[in-house]
């Protein structure tokens, strides 16, 4: 009796929903169906029966405020269900789609500017299924101090299709690599956890909550994005010789907004319009004072240029160098890196990636007589202690197993067993950014493993001079909707 009361209903309800609302749940249902086939994951469709009482059948009462008596209730409830409904959406469009990126350093200048915000199409490498689902979708890993999402439940990674992979030169958004375990204090500084331990030592950063605070593990979708361009993909072997990048053994052309230090005399001191037309940011130019001991020492650097001639050190495109010599401005010019070794030991091994390596590699000059491989799914490696010094934390951190080096046996210990050779389960990254002498990047840290991809920036949506007034260049509006890779073909 009761099933045959339950049916009736049911068939009633159905014979009263309005020709619209059957047009809405077909075009709701489609896209839903899509989204569960494109996730691959085909339990997730008996969630097509809410949508079915969503639309049709209404037994579960979302809308009971629209029959309450009191207009505050039904006016509060409207704003309520709004929000809701823009809350889920929005979290759908930023985890499948894309989401609004701000570039927050000079790293990728003059390609990107500080202040640029950004469109990250998440869609063209294939969005990542989110690994912590539990999460406010409108802020990334916190929100006034406070954890925005939660640890568990957590899902593992999983890559759903996309439209093609990472390719050489793409600008890219991902989560920083050495950024999984954090000092809070500095999460939003250069000097990453590694860089601390490295410079104070684990017990002193561990125990002094003051000074650097609160220790914390990101989970990988969870740490701070990076934006950078991939100048080096799996399987290929990297090297930098004098600045140029080479990819197995092939030179690379420089993007056209690719930009070095530079320390340059000039006919006349620079003023602050001539700074704003050729795009040299204040805060990245230092003046070499005269007289001084440094001027006296940089010199001979700067044949041609008059003593008490005006002096600067500034990152620089070829770009902007002609236009200074076209103008009569600059009167002699060297690059920085070229004259460091006059005044500085220029073994950087403690500077660069991996720390204490013996090749004295430097930012100019990377990667060995062979190149650097980048590791690629399913490449075997002989595990040497160069080779441990390399790749150990591809080993340890991103594809999670218990590894070590034995320096009593020479042997590398993985889960448990002695190894000669690992395997990679994933594909891995090189990236740089184009503000070559000012950025942060592979050089410092390494790889980026396939799982920190996060997307690639498409469009510039709006864009801010943090040294502009409102009314004096704030808005950058010749950058808005511009494409945010232009040297990509």
């Amino acid at each position: 009796m009761k099933d045959s009361k339950f049916a009736a209903g049911l068939l009633r309800r159905i014979r009263e929903t309005k020709t619209t609302r059957w047009i809405r749940f077909g075009i709701v249902s489609l896209i839903f169906l899509l989204w569960v086939a494109w996730m691959g994951t085909w339990w997730l469709a008996v969630f097509g029966l809410l949508l079915f009482d969503i639309y049709i059948t209404g037994y579960i009462p979302f809308t009971w405020w629209k029959k309450s008596k009191s207009a505050a209730v039904r006016s509060v409830m409207s704003w309520v269900d709004a929000i809701v409904y823009a809350i889920i959406l929005v979290y759908f469009v930023f985890a499948f789609i894309g989401q609004n990126y701000q570039i927050p350093s000079s790293s990728l200048e003059k390609t990107l500017l500080t202040g640029d915000y950004l469109w990250v199409n998440k869609f063209v490498y294939g969005p990542r299924v989110p690994m912590t689902p539990v999460h406010f979708p409108l802020v990334h890993n916190s929100f006034m101090g406070v954890k925005s999402y939660l640890d568990s439940p957590s899902v593992p990674y999983r890559r759903l299709k996309g439209l093609r992979n990472v390719e050489e030169g793409d600008i890219v958004v991902f989560n920083f690599p050495a950024g999984d375990t954090v000092a809070s204090k500095y999460e939003d500084t250069p000097m990453y956890y590694d860089l601390l331990v490295k410079q104070y030592g684990r017990d002193a950063v561990r125990n002094n909550p003051a000074q650097f605070g609160e220790i914390i593990y990101r989970p990988v979708d969870r740490r701070q994005n990076f934006v950078k361009r991939a100048v080096g993909l799996p399987g290929q072997r990297f090297r930098i010789v004098s600045d140029t990048i080479c990819i197995d053994g092939e030179p690379r052309p420089f993007p056209e907004s690719v930009q070095f230090n530079y320390i340059f005399a000039t006919s006349r001191p620079l003023t602050e319009d001539y700074l704003y037309e050729l795009g040299i940011t204040p805060g990245d130019l230092s003046v070499i004072e005269s007289p001084s001991q440094s001027r006296l020492n940089l010199q001979r650097f700067l044949s041609g240029a008059a003593p008490d001639s005006p002096a600067y050190i500034a990152p620089l495109t070829a770009a902007m160098i002609d236009h200074m010599k076209a103008d009569g401005v600059m009167t002699a010019c060297e690059k920085f890196n070229r004259i460091m070794p006059y005044f500085a030991d220029n073994n950087l091994t403690d500077m660069v990636f991996p720390f204490g390596n013996d090749g004295y590699w430097t930012l100019s000059d990377y990667g060995g007589d062979k190149g650097l491989l980048i590791p690629a799914k399913g490449t075997t490696i002989e595990l040497t202690p160069e080779n441990w010094t390399i790749y150990q934390r591809c080993i340890r951190n991103y594809e999670g197993h218990d590894a070590y080096f034995d320096a009593i046996r020479g042997k590398v210990i993985i889960d448990g067993k002695e190894a000669d050779s690992y395997t990679f389960a994933m594909d891995y990254y090189w990236m740089m950014g184009d503000n070559r002498d000012n950025s942060q990047d592979s050089r410092f840290w390494g790889f980026v493993p396939e799982d920190h991809i996060v997307g690639t920036p498409m469009i510039v949506l709006a864009s801010f001079d943090r040294d502009r007034g409102l009314f004096d260049g704030k808005i950058r509006f010749d950058r808005i909707l511009r494409s945010a890779n232009p040297d990509k073909k």
